[in-house]
């Protein structure tokens, strides 16, 4: 067992099925990877359809989206967990191309670009300026370590204590912290399309904001205030 992918997953009835089925096409073979859902009380079929395609579907008892990921990895076989989202599409080379960069026993964090999974200009040009500015910070050597497309050592992760409990930007958080463990990649080529959904409804802007506040007082260091963001229904 190489990678344990860890999918956090809320009344996602509608798209489970689609996204689970996808992995069956990835390159890496099926046996050397597993797949965690981590069901955060939905009140549809989400966990009876996850059952057929996941190896395991557990219920979220943690809080928040960290904490649901926190369970996640808790129950993960593999050294590697490499995280994603329900209503992502990952390209069918992402878990061949996270295991090759954790080949250099320096690397403890994998990340990559993500794009919107809807075709509209707006959603295109708004993710374009993110991904670049998210490029100029790994550069820097910021590194985002986005939860819809990264991968970590699962000693380095447990070492920090996991997931902090944030209402959001916890994954951004975590890349902070692990600077200090080891060598973080940010590979372009490891493109992952999301649904633009939430940002459509909620407002690209305000959303954004939201991030991007929350991002920067996890730099800092600073308080990140509670608000309902992280677990939505669709």
């Amino acid at each position: 067992m190489k990678v344990s992918i860890v999918v956090p997953v809320y009344q996602e009835e509608a798209g489970i099925e689609e996204f689970l089925r996808r992995f069956d096409r990835q390159t890496l073979p099926r046996s050397e990877f597993e797949i965690i859902a981590v069901d955060g009380g939905s009140e549809d079929r989400t966990r009876d359809i996850a059952s057929r395609y996941a190896d395991r579907v557990i219920v979220q008892r943690a809080k928040g989206i960290g904490g649901a990921r926190n369970d996640g990895v808790a129950e993960a076989r593999a050294d590697i967990i490499a995280t994603t989202d329900a209503d992502c599409r990952v390209p069918e080379d992402w878990l061949e191309r996270i295991v090759r960069h954790f080949e250099d026993a320096r690397v403890v964090a994998v990340c990559g670009p993500d794009g919107p999974l809807e075709g509209s200009w707006k959603a295109r040009t708004i993710f374009f300026f993110v991904r670049s500015i998210i490029r100029i910070a790994a550069l820097a050597g910021l590194y985002g370590t986005g939860g819809t497309n990264s991968a970590f050592r699962k000693e380095a992760f447990w070492a920090l204590g996991g997931y902090r409990t944030l209402p959001h930007s916890d994954d951004i958080d975590l890349g902070f912290r692990l600077r200090g463990r080891g060598r973080i990649v940010y590979d372009p080529n490891l493109y992952v399309r999301l649904s633009v959904r939430r940002l459509e409804r909620q407002g690209y802007m305000r959303t954004l904001l939201l991030w991007l506040r929350g991002d920067l007082k996890a730099l800092a260091g600073l308080p990140i205030e509670a608000g309902g963001y992280a677990r939505q229904k669709y």
